[in-house]
């Protein structure tokens, strides 16, 4: 009876510890389930989302926000064939939508960016790095074979530009049509690495790259050889020297300046006129020198015969790119530029019924300036008097008016609406565009001899003077096209607080001053904030603004800013020489265009484009950053994963990338 009763009491207490372990099993089940769910439903939303594609408005709060794969996604490339260069130019037709959301889908600039982890802030780039990311025979990694380097022959290749078997089938190219885009066909494009000049040098500072370069980084004496006599360029035992002279202005760019202003007072540089377009640069010496009048000038020139105008302008760390008006519209919006100049820049601007000018007109400010500096303004023969009477005749028709004429150089002043235009009689050439021509709208559009409507409303004629414009939200807010939710100006301002405290903690905690900084290009712009950050942190460098064609056309309130940039097409190649910019900028490029783009072409355009030792901040979702980090790796750049100040759980990391100095 004693041991039945012990053998019952043993079941018993048996059973209750079994009850005992289940339930706290299931308890450590629940708890899990709970927590899991959790984590997901905070990487799930984004707390700030600039410029997105929304394909619901307002966006169905049911709807998924996690983002889709990428087509590169878990992919074994095959990098014995070139890589594929999906070109689109036309933006696919979806909904464009942009703005600063918080946790609740609102728009808001409410918002605190939040600091840096100091464990990680130390300005290591090797910190920090994901340990998904890190691992690439993980469950979501995937391998991809280093990319080799290209020919010699490519130290100075710009696809888009170099096609020379495009341009052989060309059916003709009397008006320059050589030197405008042609870019390669699909499976065409560069699937290596652009190596570096022999005895590459890290670039001289700025200021001190103004007046000297090495040798060794542009080896190109054409220029020395043909320009010599004119105060552009010279040699100086291993470095090229820039006295600052040009063709037209033989007592240096300085004095030119000073009296163009002196000639014209209301120019005002550095105050009225802010944002400058040079046409045929030549080395960029006069948008050189306006950097000491706070003025920014973007110098355009083409890629012909005297070698690498452009390449040395960007050497010297002065804004400029590969261009020429030619047959289609320069990628500038219209009023963009408060000045205009072209120095004995070889274009022939009464051809064709003025279709150039009419370009110049277009991207001109209302109430800007055209500075013509070219011997038909001053010298008296027969065929260059003909010349000028063109001009005036055309630029009269254009209701220019001729404000200044004096030593090398005349002026004409734009109206600041269209009476004139409206006055003139019915049959007056050139014709005004109809009114559905957008004059915003610049990939791939043909020239057209007509002349640009200015809005009604006043837009883009009165912006404020510098340096108030950069921070107060222009009129032309109002014209973009874009989903929005609330004002464009509370948009515009949270923008503007966000990348302010963003590039300044980049400062603080990832040491930028003490970085060389001078050439800077954002990828994927919005209205300017990052570039209005680093002139608010008082950054020496100059940034141009990138706005892809797969989303909202921002450049107007860009320009109206008083900063400069350039619409494009990321599945492309970009309009510059290699080697061109120190630090390259995407926020939220990669998860929007990878839909579109092969985003290995997009990286190693990019790495073409940096210089030896530039540095990459890449911010974007976790979607997209394994498979970035591996192209990285994959390119043989030094690549590291940051947790934003969100925090672990927050959906986007920054990848920053430091590449090596030498690539030969």
């Amino acid at each position: 009876m004693g041991v039945g009763s012990s053998y019952v009491h043993f079941l018993k207490s048996s059973a209750s510890t079994i009850l005992k372990i289940f339930g706290f099993i299931l308890v450590s089940v629940l708890f899990f389930y709970l927590g899991n769910q959790w984590s997901q439903s905070r990487s799930s939303y984004q707390k700030l989302l600039f410029f997105s594609s929304l394909h619901n408005h307002p966006p169905d709060p049911s709807s998924s926000s996690t983002a889709s794969l990428s087509p590169n996604f878990n992919t074994t490339f095959n990098l014995s064939t070139p890589v594929v260069n999906d070109t689109a130019k036309q933006p696919p037709p979806v909904l464009k939508g942009m703005g600063v959301v918080d946790e609740n889908g609102a728009m808001t600039d409410d918002f605190e960016v939040g600091d840096f982890d100091p464990e990680v802030g130390d300005g290591n780039l090797t910190l920090g790095v994901s340990q998904q990311a890190a691992n690439p025979n993980g469950p979501q990694g995937f391998m991809i074979k280093k990319f080799g380097l290209c020919p010699e022959s490519t130290r100075e290749y710009i696809p888009c530009m170099d096609n020379l078997e495009a341009i052989k089938k060309l059916n003709s190219t009397q008006k320059g049509e050589k030197f405008e885009r042609h870019c390669p066909e699909k499976g065409q494009g560069l699937n290596c690495l652009v190596p570096t000049p022999k005895g590459y040098r890290t670039p001289i500072s700025w200021p001190q790259s103004r007046d000297e370069v090495w040798f060794s980084n542009v080896p190109h004496a054409r220029l020395v050889e043909d320009k010599g006599g004119q105060n552009w360029i010279a040699i100086d035992k291993d470095k090229f020297k820039f006295p600052g002279g040009g063709t037209q202005f033989i007592h240096g760019a300085d004095k030119y300046l000073d009296d163009m202003e002196k000639m014209l007072p209301e120019i005002a540089f550095g105050r009225n006129t802010r944002v400058v377009l040079d046409v045929g640069c030549g080395v960029a010496s006069f948008g050189a020198y306006l950097f000491s009048k706070n003025v920014l000038t973007l110098s355009i020139a083409p890629k012909d015969v005297h070698e690498n105008q452009i390449q040395f302008a960007l050497e010297r760390g002065v804004p400029a790119m590969v261009a020429a008006i030619v047959t289609r519209r320069l990628l500038y919006p219209s009023q963009a530029f408060d000045l205009i100049h072209c120095s004995r820049c070889r274009v022939n601007w009464t051809r064709d019924d003025g279709i150039l000018l009419l370009e110049v007109n277009r991207m001109l400010r209302a109430g800007g300036y055209f500075a013509w500096a070219a011997q038909p303004v001053y010298k008296h023969e027969a065929m260059l008097e003909e010349q000028w009477e063109e001009m005036v005749n055309l630029t009269s028709s254009l209701c220019w008016n001729l404000v200044k004429k004096e030593g090398y150089v005349a002026i004409w002043k734009k109206p600041l609406n269209n009476s004139c235009y409206l006055s003139r009689k019915e049959d007056a050439r050139p014709p005004l565009c109809d009114q559905d021509n957008d004059p915003d709208k610049v990939w791939y559009v043909d020239l057209k001899a007509c002349i640009t409507r200015l809005p009604e409303d006043g837009y883009g004629a009165n912006v404020s003077t510098w340096p108030a414009r950069l921070q107060n939200p222009p009129d032309r807010l109002r014209s973009i096209e874009m989903d929005a939710y609330v004002s464009r100006k509370e948009l515009f301002k949270a923008e503007t607080k966000y990348w302010s405290e963003i590039v300044g903690h980049y400062v603080h905690s990832l040491r930028w001053k003490s970085f060389k900084l001078r050439n800077v290009l954002d990828m994927r712009a919005g209205f300017g904030g990052f570039a209005a950050a680093l002139i608010e942190h008082q950054l020496n460098c100059w940034v141009l603004n990138v706005v892809p064609i797969s989303g909202p056309n921002t450049l107007p309130v860009i320009f109206d800013r008083g900063l400069i940039g350039v619409m494009h097409d990321w599945c492309e190649p970009f309009d510059t020489y290699p080697r061109t910019y120190d630090l390259l900028h995407a926020a939220g490029l990669f998860s929007t265009e990878r839909k579109r783009c092969n985003m290995s072409s997009i990286m190693l355009e990019m790495d073409r484009i940096l210089r030896p030792g530039g540095r990459v901040y890449i911010q974007d979702s976790l979607a997209v950053m394994n498979e970035l980090q591996a192209i990285g790796k994959a390119i043989g750049w030094q690549v590291s994963i940051r947790d934003t100040s969100e925090g672990p759980h927050a959906s986007y990391r920054i990848l920053i990338v430091d590449k090596h100095l030498l690539r030969t």
